[in-house]
């Protein structure tokens, strides 16, 4: 592996970054890119001590010319298409940006690789959120996708893209369709990183109050360092196929809440307020994963549930210098 290159896409954000540190521990070439990588602080690269070891180009993947101009500059052995609108919340405020960040964004990636003649494998962010209400029956890769908001929608037309473009040109590319995923990268406006930032600051005596909407939604939390590896993982494969990437464990968003503030000493009847104006127009009740197909064929399994990301995450708020 000492020789391969990898291009990721969206570099800048969570998965990106421990991602290429990842690749890199692995003797790739890492090149990284942005929309403007003139101007980008690549902020979550230089935390992780990594920025200097990573190349980093100029990349828009809505402008097709743009994608095909940065494929044939590096022809990379494999490509992870990590970027595009990642809030659900914020996908409802912008539907059109979100759709077309996502979903066109892919098939440029996708049309740019199959012009071009590349033998590139691709890895696509899919999300567990393509599922919708399953009636807390596990989702796997045969279970039938019902998105609930633009932002699913926009994942699972670019899940059905790839899915194309593999039987129709026999291109190496697969999808990953992973669950929740946290750590001390994640930005504020998550509901997880905004728990556990503002629980630590009203432990360092703010004073002030967490607004969430519904806390009674259940998801799958995992460890976003973790999940990395089972993107590389499916680009090993002899044969592309999509996969659940899950911790297998299903919590409430209340039980997040009680041991955020748990962990802290704190009293969270004291301090959450439930505010309407957070609630979404259409939810997911229950997100349960099978993740069994991950295991088998990957020979990949989550070491850590919820409870451990949260304690990471409030030991990495509380010690920004801690290695994380």
């Amino acid at each position: 592996m000492a020789n391969k290159s990898a291009l990721i896409i969206g570099i800048s954000g969570q998965d990106g970054a421990y991602l290429a540190r990842l690749l890199l521990g692995k003797g790739y070439i890492v090149i990284g890119t942005s929309r403007d990588a003139l101007v980008a602080t690549f902020a979550n690269l230089k935390r992780l001590g990594i920025r200097d070891q990573v190349k980093v180009e100029s990349m828009s993947l809505n402008d097709f010319r743009s994608v095909l101009q940065t494929l044939k500059k590096y022809c990379p052995d494999e490509v992870y298409n990590l970027a595009g609108q990642s809030s659900v919340g914020l996908s409802f405020e912008q539907p059109v940006e979100t759709f077309e960040s996502v979903s066109v964004a892919a098939l440029n990636l996708l049309e740019a690789i199959r012009f071009l003649g590349l033998k590139t494998r691709l890895y696509n962010a899919g999300s567990s959120e393509c599922f919708g209400n399953t009636n807390g029956e596990p989702a796997s890769e045969t279970s039938p996708l019902h998105p609930r908001s633009p932002y699913a929608v926009a994942k699972a037309a670019a899940f059905w893209q790839v899915a194309n473009y593999r039987e129709a040109y026999n291109m190496y590319a697969c999808s990953g369709i992973l669950f929740n995923h946290e750590s001390p990268l994640r930005p504020g406006r998550f509901v997880t990183q905004k728990i556990v930032q503002t629980a630590c600051r009203i432990y360092r005596g703010s004073g002030e109050k967490l607004n969430l909407g519904n806390t009674s939604i259940q998801r799958d939390w995992g460890w976003a360092p973790e999940f990395v590896e089972a993107m590389w993982l499916m680009l090993q494969q002899n044969d592309p196929q999509d996969y659940v990437v899950a911790s297998g464990k299903t919590f409430s968003l209340q039980d997040l809440v009680n041991e955020t503030f748990s962990l802290l000493n704190l009293n969270p009847d004291r301090y959450v307020k439930h505010t309407p104006e957070l609630l979404r127009p259409t939810e997911i009740s229950t997100s349960v994963a099978d993740t069994r197909k991950a295991e088998s064929n990957l020979g990949w399994k989550a070491k850590y549930v919820m409870r451990d990301v949260i304690r990471m995450m409030v030991e990495a708020e509380l010690n920004p210098a801690a290695p994380i």
